[in-house]
C-alpha cells in the first residue's frame, strides 16, 4: 500500500508518558506499546551513549506525511537523534485486512487509498494481527485453517479506543495481543481473509490485521522448498 508504513519507535521506559503525549499531541491517535529490554554489549552501549535500562516499544501505522511531521518532532522536540534517546524507523506496509481497519489505524490522517503493493521479488510476508486479550488461541486456530504455520505473541496496550466506536462501529479493549506470522507471499490473502471472518471485528477478538513485505528468512524449514545447501 503506497504511502503506508508501520513506525517503530524504542526509548527509555521513563519517558514513556513523554513520548505518549508526544503522539497523541501530534495527532497519532492509534499506536501500540509493549515494554522491552535493551541486550546491546557495554561497548555497544558505550559507542552509542546508551544505558541498560528498560525499554518501550512504540508501533503505529502511519502515512508518509505524518511520518515526515514526527520525525521532525522527534528530532526538534524529543531530540531522538540524541545518543541515548532511542531510535525511530518505519517499514511500508503491503496491505491490510479491510477498509474499517484501516481507517482505524490511521485516524485523523489524510490518505489516498492505492492499489496493495509487494516488494519486488519479495516471497514471504509477515502477518501483524491485533485482537483484544486472550486471543491468541481462535486467531491461531483461525490461521491454522488456512495452512499458516506457527506465530509469535507479544502483549501490548493500544490507544485510540475512543475512536474505535467511529470507525468499527464497537468498544475495543485497551489490553491486545499482537500475533506475528511468517508466511509464504501467495498464502498470504487466504490466511488474512480466514483471521478476518473467523475473529474479526464482529467478532468478541476484534482483530485487525496488516501485513509487511520479507525480504529474506532463515529458519523456515517447511517454507523453504527450494533451499539448496
Amino acid at each position: 500500500m503506497g504511502g503506508l508504513y508501520m513506525m517503530a519507535v524504542i526509548t527509555n521506559r521513563n519517558m514513556k508518558e513523554r513520548f505518549k503525549n508526544f503522539f497523541e499531541e501530534n495527532g497519532q491517535a492509534v499506536f501500540f506499546e509493549t515494554p522491552g529490554r535493551g541486550t546491546a554489549s557495554s561497548e555497544v552501549l558505550d559507542y552509542f551513549g546508551l544505558e541498560a535500562t528498560e525499554k518501550m516499544v512504540y508501533l503505529a501505522v502511519v502515512t508518509d506525511n505524518m511520518w515526515k511531521r514526527l520525525k521532525r518532532e522527534l528530532i526538534v522536540r524529543l531530540q531522538i537523534d540524541v545518543p541515548g534517546t532511542g531510535i525511530a524507523f518505519t517499514v511500508p506496509l503491503s496491505s491490510i485486512g479491510g477498509r474499517r481497519a484501516l481507517q482505524y489505524l490511521i485516524q485523523n490522517q489524510e490518505y489516498v487509498e492505492e492499489e496493495e503493493s509487494e516488494l519486488k521479488g519479495t516471497k514471504y510476508e509477515l502477518l501483524i494481527a491485533i485482537a483484544n486479550q486472550g486471543s491468541i488461541d481462535t486467531v491461531m486456530d483461525a490461521a491454522r485453517s488456512a495452512n499458516a504455520g506457527g506465530g509469535t505473541v507479544i502483549h501490548a496496550k493500544g490507544t485510540g479506543t475512543e475512536g474505535a466506536r467511529k470507525f468499527l462501529g464497537v468498544l475495543v479493549a485497551e489490553e491486545k495481543e499482537m500475533i506475528f506470522i511468517v508466511t509464504r507471499t501467495e498464502e498470504k490473502n487466504k490466511i488474512m481473509k480466514a483471521i478476518m471472518e473467523k475473529t474479526g471485528l464482529g467478532s468478541k477478538e476484534k482483530t485487525v490485521i496488516f501485513s509487511l513485505p520479507v525480504t529474506d528468512t532463515a529458519g523456515l524449514r517447511i517454507l523453504e522448498e527450494d533451499l539448496k545447501v
